[in-house]
């Protein structure tokens, strides 16, 4: 499913939304970046969203920025996926250990 929402994660925790607009600027029209802070301390999570103007421009942001190196991390970017499909990633991860059912 493509999609122009990108995940952005292993950030340096300095970067700020501005800088983090820049670095996907380079790659097309951002039409938002947010580094993702702490609540109650306002720091950031070391993780954040950017949202391009088209999906062409989304994938190039992750050919070119995955794996990135931004102040000595190596960032990894990716589509964004929804509440949803995480929670459906997470119901399909939890395998059925030891249930076969089968005979001993």
């Amino acid at each position: 499913m493509a999609t122009n929402k990108l995940f952005v994660g292993s950030l340096p925790y300095s970067m700020t939304d501005e800088e983090l607009n820049q670095l996907f600027a380079a790659h097309g029209t951002v039409l938002s970046a947010k580094v993702i802070v702490d609540r109650e301390t306002q720091r950031s999570r070391g993780y954040g969203f950017v949202e391009m103007s088209t999906e062409q421009e989304a994938q190039s942001a992750i050919e070119n920025l995955n794996g990135h190196e931004v102040n000595g991390r190596a960032i990894v970017v990716n589509e964004a996926r929804s509440p949803e499909e995480k929670k459906e990633q997470q119901n399909d991860n939890q395998g059925s250990f030891g249930s076969d059912n089968t005979a001993v």
